[in-house]
């Protein structure tokens, strides 16, 4: 049933557009296009203007998620960067702690003093290997340390611009509440004097009403012009009839006068 239905609306809606097509050619899409903004135009400036209010107030309380969302994801990457830091001076004082070993082997191999702890003694090539693996993991956690530092410094960049746009999407939101607010009491204002105005008048109304009245008086004087010009140029003479008893000859005598005439003797001669 509810393919038939589909097939129905597709079958027709196709029929539509070929028909127009043939209609308008191919400029059958800029028609589609102009009629779709008009439409659209006319509806949405139907639409009360409280209305749009309320619906403008509804947009920017919208916004409030996504407000306290990036709060929360701002607190949670600020908490990151200090666990970041603390981790890093961890690292800092595990360093220190590391050279001051490899530095007092190095000075046992100078002075020949192998006995590092207690009674045990150490060989020279036993505390120079010994070296040797402190200092490559010196060298390895150094690494680290450089590598969490430049995180903590992307990080930080992160943030920083994270608190710039909380703050403009906070400024941003007041703005916009004032703004609505402003026009609120517009148009409270403008109802007001409305009201107390004996009549008001719809200008869209009365702008319809003007240009019906000027299409009539158009068609009026194509009318008269129409008949004047039929009247001139008309091929066909209109035939007269004329009654019988009637004494068309007396009836223009007694219009314009008797018409005389020049005799060849006389000079004139009346009828």
């Amino acid at each position: 049933m509810a393919c038939s239905v589909v097939k129905k609306v597709v079958l027709g809606t196709a029929i539509a557009v070929g028909a127009s097509a043939l209609i308008f050619g191919t400029s059958a899409p800029s028609y589609f296009k102009t009629a779709f903004h008009k439409v659209r135009h006319r509806v949405k400036s139907s639409v009360p203007m409280q209305f749009e209010i309320d619906r403008a107030r509804q947009q920017v309380a919208d916004l409030e998620p996504a407000i306290h969302e990036n709060i929360e994801n701002y607190a949670r990457a600020e908490a990151d960067v200090e666990h970041l830091k603390q981790e890093m001076v961890a690292i800092r004082d595990n360093l220190s702690e590391e050279k001051q070993t490899i530095l007092a082997l190095r000075k046992s191999l100078e002075t020949g003093d192998f006995q590092l702890t207690g009674s045990v003694s150490y060989t020279p090539d036993e505390v120079k290997s010994e070296m040797g693996r402190r200092w490559d993991h010196y060298r390895q956690v150094e690494r680290i340390l450089h590598e969490k530092n430049e995180t903590l410094k992307a990080r930080e960049r992160a943030m920083a611009a994270a608190r710039r746009q909380l703050a403009n999407i906070s400024s941003q939101r007041k703005s916009l509440l004032t703004k609505i607010d402003e026009i609120e009491a517009r148009l409270k204002a403008i109802e007001a004097t409305q009201s107390t105005n004996e009549f008001t008048f719809d200008d869209s109304a009365l702008a319809r009403a003007k240009q019906s009245v000027a299409e009539l008086d158009n068609r009026l004087d194509v009318m008269a012009r129409t008949a004047e010009l039929e009247g001139r140029y008309a091929d066909g003479k209109i035939p007269v009839v004329i009654e019988p008893k009637r004494d068309v000859v007396k009836e223009i005598d007694a219009a314009f006068g008797k018409p005389t005439v020049k005799s060849a003797e006389t000079g004139e001669k009346s009828l």
